[in-house]
């Protein structure tokens, strides 16, 4: 089992930044890739971007790429997202999630992670 707590959610404005932390406890010793997910009221929850277990590889939505960057600290267990130029059409409750022990490959789909945080609310004000 993987426990996950997202943190450094908040209210902005718009253009502004915010940096979330996702704490990794329980089986941390096991290799997995992981990711960072968002739903927004009244909409379907999306992926935003992911690492794989080495961090050589990432993804991004197009939406946020070029503005977001998605890093990870193995050594602390913690994955990060680096939010930049932030707009109101960010505004959302961003999730972190882990793919299944083994699997140490990034991915777009939400159906391949296996643990989720509690998710932390990001608002962005115009």
């Amino acid at each position: 089992q993987v426990q996950l707590v997202e943190s450094g959610g908040g209210l902005v404005q718009a253009g502004g930044s915010l940096r979330l932390s996702c704490a990794a406890s329980g089986r941390t010793f096991s290799s997995y890739a992981m990711g960072w997910f968002r739903q927004a009221p009244g909409k379907e929850r999306e992926f935003v971007a992911a690492i794989s277990w080495s961090g050589g590889t990432t993804h991004y939505a197009d939406s946020v790429q070029g503005r977001f960057s998605i890093s990870g600290d193995n050594a602390k267990n913690t994955m990060y997202l680096q939010m930049n130029s932030l707009k109101p059409e960010d505004t959302a409750v961003y999730y972190c999630a882990a793919r299944e022990s083994g699997r140490i490959f990034a991915s777009k789909h939400d159906a391949e992670y296996r643990y989720w945080g509690q998710g932390t609310q990001v608002t962005v004000s115009s």
